[in-house]
């Protein structure tokens, strides 16, 4: 007799310990479902799928389905889960290309209803997509970003770590670490603040970041001049090395800086 009744499981997929598979759920060849793992009924785990321990994958979601580009070719590639992420109802999540040969999700991420990663995609731990959030192929999301409800994110941008985007965005651009940003064209909304008081970052560290910010945004420069003064007048840091790295390295640019309608938001 099956260990998972009514669900239709390929003998060669690897199974963990306490996993529940339940009724009309999918689980094809070549997957790997860690140990204490749920999968939903109706849910999909497609050919690819690299699970890690205690991931929840709610009802209708599809996780490892084939790339919706026209280049992908057949090519073997892959998605990994990681631990304790949760798969909401009708999200899905597209294996990699030959671009990178995987998409990841990293580990304590919630991806709310109808969210879609795309392939390629790369995100980080801790991060938070809000319901209907649209992730187009070979984008970047670092570690802690929250991306607010029926947000949708262009092809090759990358959104730095402890980012707060608000619902309905449109993102163009990179968006740097450490900052909110909202309104159409995207815009920077002041340090993310409150999110980083949350993860134990001291006021002054949120002090420090919030002068960086003020060089790169508030003060009228350009960004190459922006990050000369930061790196001329700042002492060296983690967090100041890390945002100007972001942004000397970003292929799209950043997105807009400040607005004075904005700020409050500061």
């Amino acid at each position: 007799m099956s260990n998972y009744p009514l669900a239709n499981v390929h003998p060669e997929a690897v199974i963990g310990k306490n996993v529940v598979i339940e009724p009309f759920a999918t689980v094809q060849k070549d997957v790997v479902i860690g140990d204490g793992c749920w999968i939903g009924p109706n849910a999909v785990i497609c050919e690819g799928a690299r699970l890690g321990k205690n991931v929840k994958v709610y009802p209708g979601a599809s996780v490892s389905s084939v790339p919706q580009d026209l280049k992908f070719a057949g090519e073997k590639t892959e998605t990994f889960i990681g631990d304790n992420t949760v798969i909401r109802e009708s999200v899905t999540i597209s294996r990699g290309t030959a671009d990178k040969h995987k998409t990841v999700i990293g580990k304590n991420c919630l991806l709310m209803a109808y969210v879609h990663v795309a392939h390629d995609c790369i995100i980080g731990d801790h991060c938070i997509f809000a319901n209907a959030v649209q992730v187009a192929g070979h984008v970047v999301i670092e570690d802690w970003a929250i991306i607010g409800g029926a947000s949708a994110l262009h092809q090759f941008v990358k959104v730095g770590a402890h980012v707060m985007l608000s619902g309905g965005s449109l993102v163009r651009k990179d968006v740097p670490p450490y900052t909110k940003a909202a309104r159409e064209p995207l815009t920077y909304a002041g340090v993310n603040s409150i999110g980083l008081r949350r993860r134990g970052f001291t006021p002054e560290k949120i002090s420090e970041i919030q002068e960086i910010y003020r060089y790169i945004f508030l003060k009228g420069m350009n960004n190459s001049k922006a990050l000369d003064a930061v790196e001329r007048d700042l002492a060296p840091s983690a967090e100041r090395d890390y945002i100007v790295n972001f942004i000397r390295s970003s292929e799209r640019g950043v997105m807009k800086g400040f607005s004075t309608s904005l700020a409050s938001f500061e």
